[in-house]
């Protein structure tokens, strides 16, 4: 059945919710670091599963560590409604990223306790274990396992800087649980996930809810380039290989790639390391990353072949070689129409400003889509800005988010008649 609209959700207790999660690994710029499996991240859990249990809701954790909170519906055969996100955080994270589609979720739950309305399927609050990836590689780790992205053996013998694996500090903090981490033993019937934009569309056309329809696919690159290094003085600059004037031909060429497959393409190089980095020496090896996205495979294979077609031309015409190497790859993610169709109905029906997004980031939710019906909702954040301490969001924006959200859910579980 359709959710009864007049329902809304607590706006001032989702802030507050959200305020005492920020106080743990508070830092002085006003963000939070709470890195996965920590001792900070196990305050942020204990508190999530003490306020989740005070909702009346079932605590179960798996074996990769994730955390879901059940409520209970009429008929718990059916396979539940989920929503939720990750409360680990960048090293200088923010107060929202993440922390916010998981307190929505509660937030939908103690809102559908005061109101006394029981659903017709379980809904469910998930906390996905190290989607961040800053302390433990893959990203996106717990829904990654979940989803048979990767096996559950190979995450927990991931180590982090200082050689501890996932396995030992999932023991360390008390959520090593004992659950299958696995869609195939926990079927989900719906997945919502809400979550600030992380990017300045929506402020920059003053919408508040983004309708979110897919995330761009992802295709990450290590490319290297050898010259010669020589004497910044005596060697004529037709004679030089130069790995980093290649290098620098390389980032316009990428930038040039994604303009051309406006508008959901990018192209980005975030990483350069240059050998040997003296003052008067010119480069001789050159290491940089790429990151190409687009939302359909076809430009993104298109935007494959012209990055390599471009480091070979660069290179020939720089007299250096060059490797490329594909380190990650995630194919473009739609979200399920009906459910896109239902978050869009509930911004339309509330009379909240929206437009459709499609995601330039990685969130559990691509992963989840996989396996189950998803959407996602995404609310503005001030001047596009996250991963970075002075993220951040106005109450209502989050409150109207979890008005969306509210209602998604609901019409996806269905409210049992009384």
């Amino acid at each position: 059945m359709n959710a009864p609209t007049p329902l809304r959700i607590d706006g001032e207790r989702l802030w507050n919710s959200l305020m005492d999660l920020a106080k743990l690994g508070a830092t002085e710029k006003g963000g939070v670091c709470r890195i996965a499996l920590t001792e900070l991240d196990r305050q942020g859990r204990d508190l999530f599963t003490r306020w989740a249990r005070e909702a009346g809701c079932e605590v179960r954790v798996d074996r990769i560590g994730n955390i879901f909170a059940r409520r209970a519906g009429r008929d718990n055969a059916l396979p539940p409604v989920v929503t939720g996100s990750h409360i680990d955080t960048q090293p200088t994270g923010g107060k929202f990223d993440g922390n916010y589609g998981v307190l929505a979720g509660l937030e939908v739950i103690r809102s559908l306790n005061d109101a006394k309305i029981v659903t017709e399927a379980p809904l469910e609050i998930a906390v996905w274990t190290n989607e961040e990836g800053s302390r433990f590689v893959p990203v996106m780790m717990g829904s990654g396992v979940f989803v048979d992205a990767f096996t559950l053996e190979h995450a927990l013998a991931q180590r982090d800087n200082d050689g501890v694996s996932v396995a030992e500090a999932l023991a360390s903090i008390g959520y090593a649980g004992a659950a299958p981490a696995s869609a195939a033993a926990s079927p989900v019937g719906a997945y919502f996930e809400a979550h600030i934009e992380q990017g300045p569309v929506l402020e920059a056309n003053e919408r508040v809810i983004g309708v979110v329809e897919g995330a761009l696919g992802q295709r990450w690159y290590d490319v290297v380039l050898l010259g010669m290094e020589a004497h910044a003085g005596p060697t004529p600059m037709e004679l030089r290989k130069d790995a980093l004037l290649a290098a620098s031909e390389l980032v316009i060429e990428v930038n040039r790639i994604a303009l051309a497959h406006a508008p959901h393409a990018r192209g980005t190089v975030g990483w350069i390391e240059n050998y040997p980095n003296s003052r008067n020496v010119i480069p001789g090896r050159v290491k940089l990353s790429v990151d190409l996205r687009a939302a359909d495979d076809v430009v993104l294979s298109a935007m494959d072949a012209e990055l390599k077609e471009a480091v070979q031309r660069i290179a020939a015409r720089g007299k250096v070689q060059a490797t490329v190497e594909q380190v990650v790859y995630f194919p473009p993610q739609p979200f399920t129409p009906a459910l896109v169709a239902a978050v869009r109905g509930a911004a339309e029906a509330q009379g909240l400003s929206w437009m459709n997004v499609i995601s330039g980031a990685g969130h559990d939710a691509v992963y989840l889509a996989r396996v189950c019906p998803t959407a996602m909702i995404f609310v503005p954040c001030l001047d596009g800005i996250s991963h970075n301490e002075i993220e951040d969001a106005q109450p209502d924006h989050l409150e109207a988010g979890c008005n969306v959200l509210l209602q998604a859910m609901l019409q996806s579980a269905g409210v049992a008649l009384q």
